[in-house]
């Protein structure tokens, strides 16, 4: 078995009078959209905006975001179990619009979410500036609970998705990229050399705002599992999360999460990627132990020689990742981890709440209580009134002439925990 992925490169995004793709540009019927969305009767209002990259706007508090997505060989969507009917994901035809992405703001329902500036300096820090965006404000009617608002809002975006990646059912792809699938017992028989290598992936799941899903189910109901690398490229994890802005996977993170994308590409080169450890981040110590032990149990099980594991957010989960690593050593196999640090603005605190002597192979995704100022921009899409009660701003965040100044945690990816960024650290 194999998943084929095609991708179609959008160098443009556009209003239309139907939402198709032509000459690399993706017109999208607003109307028809608005209409889809507006069918949850827990929204109010939706309004749709396009933001370019180089603009001078300003996108915040930002929920999700979303890359489109579709399986042209069979009926529906992406995000099965959430957005769409169950099935299996990973193999197969998946068509790919790359260069766009649904962005989801409005009321969102607590204020950890970040930023994304399309020109400047905090543009630098963020990759979905680099992307044409579309930006769906979203209103909640009154009177719902915070579950169902937060809910609302995740499968808004999923729909939104969904509906836009229907534009690359029929379209020929730029590119096709094919990746193996294998029974376990082939990837050891096939590749007797090479060294074996799993990828244990943490999930954020600790309640209400900080959780996420695999194929529909709460991450934090769940135990450690294993999952074919490519699953995650037909959506079977979707974020649900509100972690500091800086380390939160967005759904786009998964889809392109680049440890699974540069381990696929080495495989049968110089690795042998085995598969994935779905495991999570809940709050309990009785929780944390028995995921770590049955997570360390999994990657023995897969009889591999080493593992990357990331995590997801900061503080807390930072046991989550130590557990993992000291248990997982201790059968012998050689982990690598990554992570981001709270070292304070100056870069002298602490950097992780939690340690290890086993934990000696660090990739450091940035120091997120790093400051910087963000110059106004022309327009803001959604509302920058959060600005000084979002993680990572405070008050007199903003001043007299609209720019604001904050720590890194408040601008989206820009210290990704998947390595899907451009800071780094390393010792002098």
């Amino acid at each position: 078995m194999h998943l084929k992925v095609g991708n179609i490169f959008i160098k443009d995004l556009q209003f239309g009078p139907q939402t198709e793709v032509k000459n690399q540009t993706l017109f999208v019927n607003k109307d028809e959209l608005t209409k889809l969305l507006l069918a949850d009767e827990h929204l109010a209002s939706v309004e749709l905006e396009i933001a370019h990259p180089g603009e001078s706007v300003r996108i915040m508090p930002v929920k999700d975001v979303i890359e489109p997505r579709v399986k042209p060989e069979q009926e529906g969507g992406i995000f099965p179990g959430m957005a769409s009917k169950m099935f299996t994901a990973g193999s197969g035809l998946t068509h790919v619009l790359k260069g766009v992405s649904v962005v989801t703001t409005g009321k969102i329902v607590g204020y950890q979410e970040g930023i994304i500036d399309m020109s400047g300096p905090g543009a630098e820090l963020c990759p979905f500036s680099k992307l044409h965006n579309l930006v769906v404000v979203a209103q909640p009617v009154t009177g719902i609970t915070p579950y169902q608002h937060e809910a609302a809002l995740r499968l808004m975006g999923l729909k939104a998705a969904n509906y836009l990646g229907e534009a690359a059912r029929k379209i020929t792809p730029d590119e096709t990229i094919s990746y193996e699938l294998l029974p376990l017992h082939a990837y050891h028989e096939n590749y007797p050399d090479l060294p074996k290598v799993a990828y244990v992936y943490m999930l954020q799941s600790q309640g209400l705002l900080h959780d996420t899903y695999f194929y529909g189910v709460d991450v934090k109901n769940m135990v450690p599992t294993l999952m074919h690398p490519t699953e995650v490229m037909d959506g079977a994890i979707v974020s649900g999360n509100c972690v500091s802005a800086c380390d939160k996977n967005t759904t786009y993170h998964h889809l392109n999460n680049p440890v699974v994308h540069d381990l696929l590409a080495r495989h049968g080169k110089d690795l042998c990627f085995v598969g994935c450890v779905v495991t999570n981040e809940n709050v309990t110590l009785l929780d944390k132990q028995r995921s770590s032990d049955l997570t360390a149990k999994l990657v023995e099980f897969l009889g591999v020689d080493g593992v990357i594991i990331t995590e997801e957010g900061f503080g807390n989960p930072d046991t989550d990742l130590m557990m993992n690593c000291t248990k997982i050593e201790g059968k012998g196999i050689k982990t690598v981890l990554i992570t981001d640090e709270y070292a304070g603005q100056d870069g002298t605190s602490q950097s992780l709440a939690d340690g290890s002597p086993l934990a000696n192979a660090i990739v450091s995704g940035g120091n997120a209580n790093a400051l910087i100022t963000l110059p106004a921009m022309e327009k803001v899409i959604g509302n920058v009134d959060p600005v000084e009660v979002i993680a990572g701003g405070f008050k007199g965040s903003r001043s007299t002439d609209d720019s604001i100044t904050v720590e890194l945690q408040a601008i989206i990816g820009a210290t990704n925990e998947l390595g899907f960024n451009k800071l780094t650290a390393r010792e002098y």
